[in-house]
């Protein structure tokens, strides 16, 4: 009898055992024991598991259930470390011409490298390759983060910038507007060149009725305001914002059309005349309308020092390609020219910008922190400039948690892709930080990574290594060729 009763005792327990194997879910990744960062709240919550199965989040719970509940193809043990979703730079370039499209190209494992899983391109001269670029990272065939772009911008009638759709006419304007809309792009980018001011407006209401999102410069001759309510979606570079703190803003406009004053004396008067509660105000006024704002500060707080400091010491160029290198003398020569009265305002209009933060942040407009990295654009560097810009939203102000909030939770509803990005959640896309310590208590945790997520695929530290240690060899075979 003792004999039946132990087959029916094993036979039980391999039935139970087959049960709890069928109850386990397959996942393709298990992150354990993260201490997991709400970016919309500030809420911490530790010994957190998060699943993933392909390029999407599928569970978030406590990493004990989760170890019985889950079996993965690859499991990553935090070991208490800081989870959040991958950063995002809302303001990038790439250009210089056909012979750097190679070199803009890697630049874009330098961005995943540091933690950047998504970029906002805001239109150079290579717009079909940018936009070749993004098809293959989204097909899993180029290493880089998800590209958004704005492909060619739309300018004047022969502007100094390459890479354009010229109008100047309404007709043209709806032309372009349809072929960008073939183009499929990611929001239309507006610059100011030689635009007439009639016509910048024209494309604002146009694009906004085809439901299309714009980021723009604005014309000199017309208001911050107008551009505003013309429907523009976001203000490129925080100087259009100091322009809204002078109550004088609409007389320095006119006077700049009609040729009466030159935009120097035109920041100079704007400068002489600010007011923190006329900034305020405008600031509410934009935030009503929905109208973001990206300051790119780290870009001009290296023009505005350049008197300081030449960067040829800076260890990041090591990863910048030659080509690359030899845009950056255009802004490098113009400021080499500058008098003491010249530098004196670019530091000025630099830190009176700074202190623009705060004021943009408790009017309740929606911050994107972008770099403005790229070429062109000296010694601002793709990767690591986001963290640079990240550092100075906290040294003016903000909080780091607001900071964060303007890359990984501003970013994706400007472009309206909330519900894929901005959280740590299920259904939300699997694009992941994982950093050694707390950026809510120091924002300059972003720069100690652990490892990166990219549409559900685990790049821990050694392989971000490899993708700097290849950057910097490729550069180093081209200078030396």
């Amino acid at each position: 009898m003792r004999r039946p009763l132990l087959f029916l005792a094993c036979a039980t327990a391999f039935s139970m055992g087959a049960l709890a194997a069928q109850a386990t879910e397959r996942v393709d990744l298990l992150i354990l024991d993260a201490t997991v960062i709400d970016v919309a709240t500030g809420t911490l919550s530790p010994k957190t598991a998060v699943a993933v199965r392909g390029g999407e989040i599928v569970a978030v719970a406590p990493t004990a259930g989760a170890r019985k509940a889950y079996a993965a193809s690859k499991v990553v043990e935090a070991g208490g470390r800081f989870v959040m979703p991958g950063l995002w730079d809302n303001h990038v370039h790439f250009g210089g011409g056909p012979a750097l499209i190679e070199e803009n190209k890697a630049l874009l494992p330098l961005y995943l490298a540091h933690g950047i899983t998504s970029v906002r391109d805001a239109s150079g001269d290579l717009p079909e390759e940018v936009l070749a670029w993004r098809g293959e990272v989204a097909a899993g065939k180029l290493l880089g983060p998800t590209i958004y772009t704005s492909g060619p911008k739309l300018e004047g009638l022969k502007p100094i910038w390459k890479g354009t759709l010229e109008v100047g006419s309404e007709p043209e304007v709806d032309a372009a507007l349809t072929k960008l809309q073939g183009l499929k792009v990611d929001f239309v980018k507006v610059t100011d060149n030689t635009l007439k001011p009639d016509l910048f407006l024209y494309v604002l209401r146009q694009a906004k009725a085809r439901g299309m999102t714009t980021s723009a410069h604005i014309p000199a001759a017309l208001t911050v305001e107008q551009a505003s309510e013309a429907g523009l979606g976001s203000i490129e570079h925080m100087g259009y914002a100091l322009k809204m703190g002078s109550p004088r803003e609409a007389q320095i406009a006119a006077d700049v059309a009609a040729g009466r004053i030159t935009s120097i004396q035109a920041t100079d008067q704007t400068l002489a005349t600010f007011s923190e509660a006329a900034a305020s105000a405008a600031f509410r006024r934009l935030a009503a309308r929905g109208t973001f704002v990206s300051p790119t500060l780290n870009g001009s707080k290296v023009t505005a020092y350049l008197d300081q400091d030449n960067h040829a010491a800076d260890p990041y160029l090591a990863y910048i390609g030659p080509g690359l290198k030899g845009t950056y003398a255009w802004r490098v020569e113009r400021a080499a020219k500058d008098d003491a009265a010249a530098i004196a305002r670019r530091h000025a209009v630099y830190e009176k910008n700074v202190t623009l933060l705060p004021l943009l942040q408790a009017a309740g407009v929606s911050i994107l922190a972008g770099t403005d990295a790229g070429f062109l654009n000296s010694f601002n560097y793709p990767g690591i400039g986001l963290h640079d810009e990240l550092q100075i939203f906290v040294t003016g102000g903000l909080t780091p948690l607001q900071a964060l909030q303007a890359s990984v939770i501003n970013g994706p509803r400007f472009l309206g892709k909330s519900q894929h990005y901005g959280a740590i959640a299920p259904g939300k896309a699997a694009d992941i930080l994982i950093l050694d310590h707390n950026p809510l208590a120091d924002i300059a945790a972003t720069r100690q990574i652990r490892g990166v997520v990219l549409k559900g695929q685990y790049f821990d530290r050694a392989a971000l290594d490899e993708m700097l240690k290849k950057a910097r060899e490729q550069v180093a075979k081209s200078e030396g060729a």
